[in-house]
């Protein structure tokens, strides 16, 4: 904990101190929200040096941590019980000892609300924690991804409510998550971090603490400029998506195949860039944050049309992959979904990794679920969906074996997620009917009449 009698005179502190120690990493750093983006940022902390305690309301988070247990399979537990015995890593629920950490970083979750509108209720409510024992020359950066405009509207009043002031007292900065989990080429340390603060003297300090942890920091002119960056970076994505989601209905309907297409496409050498369909966007940042952006500019007047056609397009995908799933029970079982048993292959978001978060198997388990099917799941990283706010209903449903996947019997097999290390082979062996939405049997070098392309 800094002394801040030492820090400058009155009620003045002295940036140059706060930052001279982050840049010897001799600080000790909050992190908010111990999940997907904040448990591997403690990790990177740690391993730069820095002291990290990791705070969360969820007391089996502390405990898994505290038996040197990683609850997100891409972490490594044993590296994070390795810093835990140097006395480099802890974490608690007790969130009075905020007033502890020189550095406080928030990285709790930005949903959207029943209405398609920002949640900002665990950031609010995170930031009245810190208020409540925030102290003179503490950083606070705000990593949770939102529209332009939280930091200065929503955390600062709160933060300046009880005397101290933004850019004197204490500091604020916003820096935008940049996760890719289970992307092993780059770990947090590798991926370049954007940094805006309010005021130059934040913006040095939130430099010199991430300058410690990662490769590159990017440094912008506000905090607003740092807000866009994130949300710039996941509408590109979505809208791309969004785009090569309708060729490829368009494309279907044309009996062209539009996987075919973009491995032509993609080489050429300049101007273009590849993006792949699928049953729909997951994970937290794709489906949602072009939403804050829709919502934001309601303010001013503004719409955004090219990104609202691109979430409505991303968003039909499930019903797209339910049609084809029908006809395809038609032409050869010359039956519909009611009575029929249906297999789902993967219900995490995105291959190799175990986060159902917003995955559009969910849907799509329900939508089936609603014509009168049977559904059954299987995915090698989840064994047993958790409490999620959209599929309540879905809430501890244990998914079977692989040996259940291959001998139950199962009118057709849905892929909705392509994991590695899948023996795809044996699944269009086993099933009739397999509605394949990656294109994952044709990597595999499988060609049956009986596999369909969604």
């Amino acid at each position: 904990m800094i002394d801040t009698s030492a820090l400058g005179n009155g009620a003045l502190v002295d940036a140059a101190v706060l930052e001279e120690r982050f840049r010897k990493g001799r600080s000790r750093v909050g992190i908010i929200g111990l999940g997907y983006v904040g448990l591997p940022l403690a990790q990177a902390i740690a391993a730069s040096g820095h002291c990290v305690l990791g705070f969360d309301i969820d007391p089996s988070k502390i405990e898994a941590l505290a038996a040197g247990r990683s609850y997100i399979r891409h972490i490594d537990g044993a590296g994070l019980a390795a810093f835990r015995a140097q006395g480099r890593f802890d974490a608690t629920t007790d969130f009075s000892r905020l007033g502890e950490m020189d550095a406080i970083l928030v990285c709790v979750p930005t949903p959207l609300t029943r209405q398609r509108e920002p949640d900002l209720s665990y950031v609010a409510e995170t930031t009245r924690q810190i208020a409540r024992t925030l102290r003179p020359g503490q950083l606070i950066v705000l990593e949770s991804t939102t529209y332009p405009g939280t930091v200065a509207e929503v955390m600062k009043p709160i933060l300046e409510k009880g005397g101290l002031i933004s850019g004197r007292d204490f500091f604020l900065a916003y820096s935008p998550e940049r996760e890719d989990p289970g992307n092993a080429d780059f770990a947090t340390a590798a991926i370049p971090k954007v940094v805006g603060g309010d005021g130059p003297d934040a913006l040095r300090m939130a430099l010199a603490l991430y300058g410690e942890v990662v490769q590159h920091t990017v440094p912008v002119s506000t905090i607003e400029t740092a807000e866009a960056v994130k949300l710039t970076e996941n509408i590109f994505r979505a809208v791309n998506i969004a785009l090569v989601n309708e060729l490829k209905v368009v494309f279907d309907a044309m009996g062209i195949d539009v996987w075919e297409v973009i491995e032509a496409a993609k080489t050429k050498p300049f101007g273009y860039m590849p993006f792949y369909p699928g049953p729909g966007l997951g994970g937290h940042c794709i489906p949602i944050d072009p939403f804050y952006l829709t919502w934001k500019a309601r303010e001013f007047g503004l719409s955004t049309r090219f990104v609202e056609l691109a979430g409505e397009v991303n968003t039909a995908m499930p019903r797209y992959v339910l049609a084809r799933l029908g006809e395809a029970l038609d032409q050869i079982h010359r039956r519909g979904f009611n009575g029929s048993r249906i297999l789902v292959l993967g219900v995490a978001y995105k291959k190799n990794v175990d986060d159902v978060r917003e995955s559009p198997a969910l849907s799509l388990i329900e939508l089936i679920e609603g014509r009168g099917a049977t559904v059954d799941f299987h995915d090698p990283f989840v064994a047993q969906l958790p409490p999620m706010r959209e599929h309540a209903s879905l809430h501890g449903r244990r998914g079977v074996s692989w040996h259940e996947a291959l001998s139950g019997g199962y009118d057709a097999a849905l892929i909705a997620t392509d994991h590695d290390g899948v023996d795809y082979a044996a699944l269009v062996d086993a099933v009739p009917l397999v509605l394949d939405t990656r294109n994952v049997c044709h990597r595999a070098g499988l060609q049956r009449p009986h596999i369909v392309k969604a």
